[in-house]
C-alpha cells in the first residue's frame, strides 16, 4: 500500500523555524517528482514547493522564496521541508504529494498535477 506519512508539524512563534519530514512506505520516491502544499481555514490548497526525482531542480512558490527550502534523501526514502521565519501566515495544514510525471517541477506544484497524497500535518505561528 503506498503511503505518504508527514510530521513535524506543530505550534511555532513567529520568527522560527520547523522541519517538516514525509516518509514514503509501500513504494521508492527516487523516480517520483514531490511536492510540499497547504490548505489554510478557508482558503484553497496552494503549492509551497516542488523537487524533481533527481533533487536537481526546485520550484518555491513567491511567498515562501528565502524562507523554506526542499530537500530529499533517497536512501531514506523521505523529504523534508525547512521552514525558517515562520509568519502567521504560514499558519496551515501541510501535505506531501507525489506523482511520477517528469514534467517542470513548476508544473507539478499544482494539486490537480499529484496523485499521492499525504493526510498533512498542522503548523500554527502564533505567539
Amino acid at each position: 500500500q503506498l503511503q505518504l506519512v508527514e510530521s513535524g508539524g506543530g505550534l511555532v512563534q513567529p520568527g522560527g523555524s520547523l522541519r517538516l519530514s514525509c516518509a514514503a512506505s509501500g513504494f521508492t520516491l527516487d523516480y517520483y517528482t514531490v511536492g510540499w502544499f497547504r490548505q489554510a481555514p478557508g482558503k484553497e490548497r496552494e503549492g509551497v514547493s516542488c523537487i524533481s526525482s533527481s533533487g536537481g531542480s526546485t520550484y518555491y512558490a513567491d511567498s515562501v522564496k528565502g524562507r523554506f527550502t526542499m530537500s530529499r534523501d533517497n536512501a531514506k526514502n523521505t523529504v523534508y521541508l525547512q521552514m525558517n521565519s515562520l509568519k502567521p501566515e504560514d499558519t496551515a495544514v501541510y501535505y506531501c504529494a507525489a506523482d511520477l510525471s517528469g514534467r517542470p517541477v513548476q508544473a507539478m506544484c499544482n494539486t490537480y498535477a499529484m496523485t499521492y497524497w499525504g493526510k498533512g500535518t498542522l503548523v500554527t505561528v502564533s505567539s
